[in-house]
């Protein structure tokens, strides 16, 4: 079963965490300076500068603030696009996995 697939009440079984942090997303070579607006084990929320579609693949990186620890990088999948008035997208992203 896809994420797509997923019924809309148990997509909000995973508690979100609102982190609002830099992240940088990279589809076809391309890489976007972009904000992360919320987290939670199976996808993110995430305002950028892009022209992503449903269905594309891209990789989501947030670095870490402390030297000990690791940043997250994760492959995605776009499952919701949503445009704002000033040409930004809302993302939402599906974790596909974890590098």
């Amino acid at each position: 079963m896809t994420q797509r697939d997923r019924d809309y009440s148990e997509k909000r079984d995973f508690i979100r965490m609102q982190i609002e942090t830099s992240i940088t997303l990279t589809h076809d070579g391309q890489r976007y300076e972009a904000t992360c607006l919320d987290l939670s084990s199976t996808g993110m929320q995430v305002l950028a500068a892009t022209t992503l579609q449903m269905g594309d693949k891209v990789q989501a990186h947030i670095p870490s603030e402390h030297s000990e620890l690791k940043g997250l990088d994760a492959e995605t999948e776009v499952v919701r696009v949503g445009t704002h008035e000033d040409g930004r997208q809302s993302l939402g992203l599906a974790i596909l996995s974890m590098n």
